[in-house]
C-alpha cells in the first residue's frame, strides 16, 4: 500500500477552514467536542465480497465494518428495498449486515427506499407489488411495511436507532401516489400523509426501543429548498426527529453553502442534523471505462483548498466534522460517507457501471486511504 501521509498538509487545512468561517459571514459558534454520529453506508459489502474484493487498512486486510469501526465510526447506514432484482438491498441482505455491524459495535441507520430499486429526487417508483392501491391502502402497505422491515432488525437483535423514512424525498415518495410537484401544482397533503404511515410502522416496530425518524433531502447546500420542504412538512403536521441531508459538493454547492444551510436549520427547526449522504474524490480518473460523476476539479466548490487527492480528500472531511461540530446549540448530529468500499467491479444496476469509485475511502486496490480518520470524533489523525 502506497504510505499516504498528512503530516505537511495540516496547516493547508487550519488556513482553509478560517477562510471558509470568513466567507459565510456566520459569527462564531461553539464548537462541540465530538461529533455523536460519524457512520457510512455500506450497502454494497455483499456485492463486493461475492467478486472478491478485499478491503485492507495498513496492510491488514479486514471486513469493511471493522476497519470503519477501527477509525471511530460508530454507525452503519444500510437501504433497504422493497422486492430487488437479484436480492440487492432486501430484507435479507440488510439483516445479514445489520448483525455483522452490531459485532463491530456499531448502531443502525435503516434508509427504507419504499422502492424495488434506487429512489431519489429524480425517480422514486413505487414497488410493483404496490402499484394501484387506493390511497387509503397504500399508506396502511406503507406502515405495516415500516413496522415489519423495523420488527425484523429488533427480533434478531440489531435494532434500528433511526429510521429514514424515504430516500431524498423531497419531491415526493411513491410516485405518482405521493409526487409533490406535478402538472397540475403542487400536492403537499398525500405526500406527508405517506410520510406518517412510514412513520408510524417505524415507530410500533419496536416499542421498547423506539428508532429516531429522520426525513431525508437532497438539500445540502441550498437553504431557501431545504426551508421550503421542512416548513411544508411543517404545515403538515409530520412529526420527525432528524433532518437529513445529501451534501455532495460537485452537486450540492461549497462548504460555505452547507454552513450557511446547517445554520440556518438548526435554529429555524431546533432539530438535530445529519448528512445523510456525503462523498469526495481522492482522484479525478475513473475505472473500468466508466466515467466518474466528478472528473474535473471545477465541479468542485473548495478544489483549491482541498484538491482531489488523498490527503485533500481527508482535509475536506476534517473540515465537514468541524462544520458540524459547530452548529449552534450542538445540532449537527454527524455524517454518513456514502459507500466507502465501493470498488471497481460492482455495478449501479444491471444497466450501468460504477461511476463513483473516486469517491471511495480506499484506492482501487482495497488499500485504506487516509481519510479513513473521518470517522474520529473530531475528524482528523489526531481525534
Amino acid at each position: 500500500m502506497k504510505p499516504w501521509r498528512l503530516g505537511t498538509a495540516l496547516a493547508a487545512a487550519v488556513t482553509a477552514l478560517g477562510a471558509l468561517v470568513a466567507a459565510t459571514a456566520i459569527g462564531p459558534a461553539a464548537v462541540s467536542p465530538e461529533l455523536r454520529i460519524r457512520g457510512a453506508d455500506i450497502s454494497f459489502t455483499l456485492q463486493e465480497e461475492a467478486i472478491n474484493q478485499v478491503l485492507s487498512d495498513n496492510g491488514t486486510a479486514a471486513p469493511v465494518e471493522q476497519i470503519l469501526a477501527g477509525h471511530g465510526a460508530n454507525y452503519v447506514r444500510l437501504r433497504l428495498w422493497v422486492n430487488p432484482q437479484g436480492g440487492r438491498s432486501d430484507l435479507n441482505s440488510a439483516l445479514e449486515l445489520a448483525r455483522r455491524a452490531h459485532a463491530a459495535g456499531l448502531k443502525l441507520l435503516l434508509d427504507l427506499h419504499f422502492s424495488d430499486s434506487w429512489a431519489d429526487r429524480t425517480t422514486q417508483q413505487i414497488p410493483a407489488a404496490w402499484q394501484g392501491q387506493s390511497e387509503q391502502d397504500l399508506r396502511s402497505t406503507v406502515e405495516n411495511y415500516s413496522r415489519d422491515s423495523v420488527a425484523a432488525l429488533a427480533r434478531q437483535g440489531t435494532p434500528a436507532d433511526i429510521v429514514q423514512i424515504g430516500n431524498e424525498v423531497n419531491h415526493g415518495m411513491l410516485w405518482p401516489n405521493g409526487r409533490i410537484y406535478t402538472p397540475g401544482g403542487e400536492s403537499w397533503a398525500g405526500f406527508a400523509e405517506l410520510v406518517k404511515a412510514g412513520a408510524a410502522g417505524a415507530r410500533a416496530g419496536n416499542p421498547a426501543q423506539v428508532p429516531l425518524i429522520m426525513v431525508h433531502s437532497d438539500t445540502g447546500g441550498d437553504q431557501n429548498a431545504s426551508n421550503y420542504f421542512y416548513d411544508h412538512l411543517r404545515q403538515q403536521g409530520v412529526s420527525f426527529d432528524l433532518i437529513g441531508l445529501s451534501y455532495y459538493p460537485f452537486w450540492n454547492g461549497s462548504l460555505a453553502d452547507l454552513r450557511r444551510n446547517l445554520h440556518s436549520l438548526a435554529t429555524r427547526y431546533n432539530k438535530d442534523i445529519i448528512i445523510a449522504e456525503t462523498a469526495y474524490p481522492w482522484t479525478l480518473s475513473g475505472s473500468g471505462g466508466v466515467p466518474s460523476v466528478v472528473s474535473t476539479a471545477a465541479a468542485l466548490p473548495d478544489a483549491a483548498a482541498y484538491p482531489p487527492t488523498p490527503q485533500g480528500q481527508a482535509l475536506f472531511f476534517e473540515t465537514l466534522n468541524r462544520i458540524l461540530r459547530e452548529v449552534p446549540n450542538g445540532r449537527g448530529a454527524g455524517y454518513f460517507i456514502w459507500e466507502p468500499g465501493w470498488l471497481p467491479g460492482v455495478p449501479a444496476d444491471e444497466r450501468t457501471g460504477n461511476a463513483h469509485s473516486n469517491l471511495t475511502l480506499f484506492d482501487w486496490w482495497g488499500h485504506g486511504l487516509p481519510a479513513l480518520d473521518a470517522f474520529r470524533p473530531t475528524g482528523g489523525a489526531g481525534g
